[in-house]
């Protein structure tokens, strides 16, 4: 029988983000899965409190952190990856297409010191990579689409989907931020369908429909059942289909706060001469204004 890893989600309602820790049951041991550093963009301010809720529960649970993990580099929120690895000492890790981000977003930051080689992180996946969480066996699909450098994490009955599939009631990502594709999209949904039907899909967002409470756990089997992006449709429908909602989309509003945080493992800027840091904004990188 495939592994049963414990799995608790944490949802922030400021960015409708999941965070996930799980956990071998047989061992104590976790890894922490897209943790959120908190921002106001408002005031600027920056807080740890979805990370040491995080901590929190680690150590109510006397588990041991293995891991932090990131499925790719975050555009609607901050990483805590840095925060989390600096309080626990676990290694962290994102897909080696990571990269090909950093090197994209470069050039739209001028950022010419920027190492765009991955160094950021202790481990860079590729497609096919194992690891290990406890006893739990752990693989790593490549999963583009959303982003050059998405992954998906399979840990026993466990998928962390990240933002291919929301749950079956709400469809599936975006795919227009620089990078992206639906064709991509489409064939990475295909290889996370392909898993068996009982296996457990945790999404990295949930938007709330209608006002329910938020959800982020469904299976292989209702996806490919009750999700109307997926059921009934092939490639060329997935694409028009996604293609045309994405058209109607405003680019998140933290796009360029958070990019430039992500794609340096979770770092925040360095303090400048006066002991505060700075955000860099460029203006008029992106498509999308409110006003198209």
């Amino acid at each position: 029988m495939t592994a049963k890893p414990d799995v608790k989600g944490f949802f922030d309602a400021q960015t409708f983000s999941i965070q996930y820790v799980v956990s071998d049951p047989a061992t104590g041991t976790c890894a922490i899965i897209d943790p959120v550093l908190d921002y106001d963009e408002k005031s600027g301010a920056t807080a740890t409190r979805n990370a040491d809720a995080i901590l929190d529960y680690i150590g109510e649970k006397r588990l041991s952190v293995e891991w932090i993990l990131d499925t790719h580099p975050h555009a609607d929120h901050f990483s805590a990856a840095r925060y989390l690895k600096d309080k626990t000492g676990a290694p962290t890790a994102i897909g080696a297409r990571v990269v090909e981000v950093q090197k994209l977003w470069k050039d739209i930051y001028n950022w010419p010191d920027l190492p765009t080689d991955g160094s950021q992180w202790d481990r860079l996946f590729e497609a096919g990579d194992t690891f290990s969480v406890g006893d739990l066996n752990g693989r790593v699909l490549f999963s583009p689409g959303h982003t050059l450098a998405s992954i998906t994490y399979v840990i026993g009955d466990a998928a962390f989907v990240h933002d291919t599939l929301f749950m079956p009631d709400s469809g599936t990502a975006r795919a227009d931020f620089p990078g992206g594709s639906a064709k991509r999209l489409w064939a990475s949904i295909e290889e996370i369908l392909s898993l068996p039907d009982e296996t457990r899909l945790f999404t990295g967002h949930d938007y709330q429909p209608d006002g329910r409470e938020p959800l982020w756990a469904s299976t292989v089997a209702e996806q490919k059942r009750s999700n109307p992006h997926i059921a009934g449709k092939d490639e060329a429908a997935f694409v028009a289909l996604r293609d045309a909602r994405d058209k109607t989309l405003p680019m998140p509003k933290l796009i360029l706060h958070a990019l430039q945080v992500n794609i340096r493992g979770g770092r925040l800027p360095e303090p400048e001469a006066n002991g505060k840091r700075y955000l860099k904004i460029p203006l008029d990188a992106l498509a999308g204004a409110a006003w198209e």
